[in-house]
């Protein structure tokens, strides 16, 4: 006489029928769909792993080219500019007046600013001063705000009195680095 099986608890057999299952469902992947591994093979690639500091292929090799180019011409330029500005002479003011005119009982002394210089200056201070008899009897002051190398920025002083009556003066007192 044989002896009886234990009783199987439910629980229990779920489980290995679920296992059963996974595993009639996995045989049937394999049998429809080849594996990577296989479709790598049979491309002719590699199936070592990929390692992430060498290039393999034509394509990476020609993007780590062109990026260390592109990096080398940037840090090139970038020196290339701050030597170049280290050597360009500071902001060279120049002040020219043009003609005078009158207009309503007022004289309009219009002048031009020139930065000849390499730098560039902020604020630049224009100061007119007009001299009767040795005394300053009017002046003027105006500031350009920004005034880049090789530009030219113009105004007009106005003034009560007729500069050609005496000394007028028209010049740079002072500006700022930017």
């Amino acid at each position: 006489m044989t002896a009886p099986d234990p009783p199987v608890s439910n629980q229990q057999e779920s489980n290995q029928q679920e296992s059963n299952q996974q595993e009639s469902n996995q045989q049937e992947s394999n049998q429809q769909e080849p594996s990577s591994e296989s479709i790598d093979e049979q491309a002719g690639q590699s199936t070592k792993p990929y390692s992430l500091g060498q290039p393999s292929s034509t394509a990476e090799w020609i993007s780590l080219a062109i990026a260390a180019t592109l990096l080398t011409v940037v840090i090139g330029l970038v020196g290339f500019l701050w030597a170049s500005d280290r050597q360009r002479q500071p902001p060279l003011l120049r002040v020219s007046q043009s003609e005078m005119r009158q207009s309503a009982g007022r004289f309009y002394v219009p002048f031009e600013v020139k930065n000849t210089g390499g730098k560039t200056a902020e604020s630049v201070q224009v100061i007119a001063e007009l001299r009767i008899d040795g005394v300053a009897v009017e002046s003027g002051e105006q500031t350009i705000d920004f005034l880049s190398s090789q530009e030219t920025a113009g105004g007009a002083f106005v003034f009560t009195r007729n500069p050609q009556q005496g000394e007028l003066v028209i010049r740079v007192a002072s500006y700022q680095d930017p």
